[in-house]
């Protein structure tokens, strides 16, 4: 493109693209880039008026600043929401998913995914509340960001309109973006010199990067790409100690001070981001059918995840908790796809959390460059029996000659097998 903006806006406006008669709509918006570029998108392809939302997860931005960028292009004040969201966030998204233990492709927390239902939820609230013809995002074609919004949307609003401008237009680079928004006056920021920016999202959980240099999967990403975490070199040379309590499956405190939610992953993340805790570069499998690369930072996460496996250990039944590991995969995925509204999900969830009412109790952590390590567990509900388990004297509490029987039981198939088959090696 030439930078001449007729050029620019005629290959973008004018469409029908199967919606009529739209008069306002609800934007997610970020006050970044694309979603900047679709607000100006919005107004001129269906002369329309456009509603900002923009949720406080913890992502750590200025939001006054996206308050300022969406009154420069014609946002009235009255239909500006800017909400902190963050206790509502981990309590109602984030721990639950962590009672399941919740890992996508063994590696992947999850941090964008758990964010996109609460957003969904809000914005056909809010497009409900103003009378709105359609909501809108800014997720691309590509992406899983866009089955997560829509699928909730839907869920949530069976009737909403929704309007994904990366479908319909053919600003279909970050190249055609900066043009766009340098022909119409939006400001943008960019980082790596020329060099397309990375793709970031950030909220209490994690930050994520995507695109630049991690298109290739053969390289190391920058070390000036990392945000929030130190690197394990700089990382203290002394072990850190913290002790987390937990009831019926959640954090209620931390070294013995009560916290909410939101503030339970603040101190987390601040402890692993010094001590180098919840880096993770990985290739996932998208929804959509393809391979992407990103990089993650998710410190309180990784932290979370151990310590909860480590409290299950000595409070869960060992036929519940291989449930419990059997579902997850299925439920990692249902977040990851987009069902967090789905009939399934919630279904996982009941299951989920009627197993940690006794996951009540403390573990103690040790975080050293890296590594999140579990040096101590106890609780009032631990089914942990010294006594059975001793290697001193167990008379009177175990009959070791019972296991000659419950070993006979077990072998007799594999016997028979044997005997009229031959082994199987």
């Amino acid at each position: 493109m030439n930078g001449n903006h007729d050029s620019v806006s005629s290959s973008t406006m004018g469409e029908d693209n199967g919606f009529s008669d739209i008069g306002k709509v609800v934007l997610a918006y970020s006050g970044g880039l694309d979603t900047s570029v679709i607000l100006k998108w919005l107004q001129e392809t269906y002369d329309c008026s456009v509603a900002t939302f923009t949720a406080d997860l913890g992502q750590g931005d200025e939001l006054e600043a996206a308050r300022d960028k969406a009154l420069a292009l014609g946002v009235e004040e009255t239909e500006i929401f800017i909400e902190d969201l963050r206790e509502d966030f981990v309590r109602d998204f984030v721990f639950p998913m962590f009672r399941a233990n919740a890992v996508y492709e063994g590696e992947y927390l999850l941090g964008t995914s758990i964010a996109r239902p609460l957003i969904a939820k809000r914005l056909v609230e809010i497009a409900d509340a103003l009378g709105a013809d359609a909501v809108s995002h800014g997720a691309t074609g590509k992406g899983n960001d866009q089955v997560r919004f829509e699928l909730g949307a839907y869920a949530l609003a069976p009737e909403i309109l929704v309007i994904a401008p990366w479908r319909i237009w053919d600003l279909n680079s970050r190249e055609s973006l900066m043009e766009y928004a340098a022909c119409h006056d939006i400001p943008i920021q960019l980082s790596r010199g020329s060099e397309s920016p990375f793709s970031m999202d950030a909220n209490l959980l994690h930050i994520s990067f995507e695109g630049g240099p991690l298109e290739d999967p053969w390289l190391e990403p920058p070390a000036e790409m990392w945000r929030w975490t130190v690197s394990p070199e700089h990382a203290p040379d002394e072990a850190t100690y913290i002790e987390l309590t937990y009831a019926g499956g959640d954090i209620a405190a931390i070294d013995g001070e009560k916290m909410t939610p939101a503030q339970v992953l603040t101190h987390l993340n601040a402890v692993g981001q010094a001590n180098a805790i919840g880096r993770v570069d990985i290739v996932e499998n998208r929804h959509v059918g393809m391979k992407s690369r990103g990089a993650y930072e998710t410190p309180g996460g990784t932290i979370m995840l151990r310590a909860h496996r480590a409290i299950e250990s000595i409070t869960l039944d060992r036929e519940v908790a291989h449930l419990k590991d059997e579902l997850m995969p299925k439920y990692a995925e249902l977040i990851y796809n987009g069902y967090w509204w789905s009939p399934e999900r919630l279904m996982l969830q009941a299951a989920i959390d009627h197993s940690q009412q006794y996951v009540n109790g403390d573990v103690r952590l040790r975080l050293y460059k890296g590594n999140v390590d579990v040096v101590g567990r106890r609780s009032d509900d631990s089914l942990f029996d010294a006594g059975t388990v001793t290697f001193e004297d167990d008379s009177g509490v175990y009959d070791q000659a019972d296991a000659t029987g419950f070993i006979a039981l077990s072998a007799l198939r594999l016997r028979n097998m044997a005997r009229k088959r031959g082994p199987l090696a």
